[in-house]
């Protein structure tokens, strides 16, 4: 299983490769991975070191995927390394809290050209590649953009235009073998929102507001990536899965009764 996942630490990205080594170590086909982060912290040691446990072999590299020539050079890379690719998990990603009115058009740049143009650019280098071996593409977006999120000028807009992206990916794909899809994750807790969840009873209120009743877990996202990059999915493309506890299902219920 060649797998190249984008976002690799701590958090989503990890407990997602994590669970794909050990599902790929469990069928016998010990897995070979790429994965990247920004280069802002150090290399996630534990991170690598328990995917080579399970038996996979691991390149990290570094580098701003929101530049598109550094994209292409890490995508060169990647297939370099893996000699072809059956995953490619998008996951890297970023978020800035403003309102419209006061929205920068430098950040909503970076905005939109790491959460959604890093996407169809390695996309579109991996192409050739997943052709090959009928891979699968799965996007990390966010219950941001299937919905209002005041506040999230930038970002809901990006993961609204990503969720459009593998839409049409998967249109135009299809015929070639290729199944595109996205899960949309609710409240997470992960290292990168600790410090939001570090005041104090926001993590219980906000589980209140979850019918499922807690705040997420990486693993509980993790675990629909593997679903949709295998074969229990084999009929399944072009869709985004939300997995938000039942928080977006709520809105009646939360009016004055």
């Amino acid at each position: 299983m060649r797998i190249m996942l984008t976002g690799g630490s701590e958090g989503i990205g990890g407990a997602t490769l994590r669970q794909m080594a050990r599902e790929a170590q469990a069928a016998g086909t010990p897995a070979k991975i790429v994965t990247t982060a920004s280069g802002r912290n150090p290399a996630p040691a534990a991170l690598i070191a328990d995917l080579e446990n399970d038996g996979a072999e691991v390149l990290f590299l570094t580098g701003d995927l929101g530049d598109a020539t550094v994209a292409r050079d890490i995508a060169a890379k990647a297939l370099g390394f893996l000699g072809g690719l059956d995953v490619f998990v998008s996951n890297a990603g970023a978020g800035k809290p403003a309102p419209l009115a006061e929205q920068s058009l430098e950040e909503w740049d970076r905005m939109f050209n790491l959460n959604v143009r890093s996407t169809f650019v390695l996309a579109q280098a991996f192409y050739p590649a997943l052709k090959a071996s009928k891979g699968t593409i799965v996007v990390v977006a966010s219950m941001s953009g299937m919905q209002a999120h005041l506040g999230q000028a930038a970002y809901a807009p990006a993961k609204a235009a990503v969720i459009s992206l593998v839409e049409n990916l998967a249109m135009e794909w299809a015929s070639d073998g290729i199944r595109v899809n996205a899960v949309a994750p609710g409240m997470i807790r992960t290292p990168l929102t600790a410090a939001i969840y570090a005041k104090e009873g926001l993590e219980q209120a906000r589980a209140q507001r979850v019918p499922l009743g807690r705040v997420g877990r990486p693993e509980d996202i993790a675990a629909i990536v593997a679903f949709l990059a295998g074969d229990g999915a084999a009929y399944v493309t072009g869709q985004t899965l939300l997995a938000d506890g039942g928080v977006s299902a709520t809105g009646l219920n939360n009016l004055p009764s």
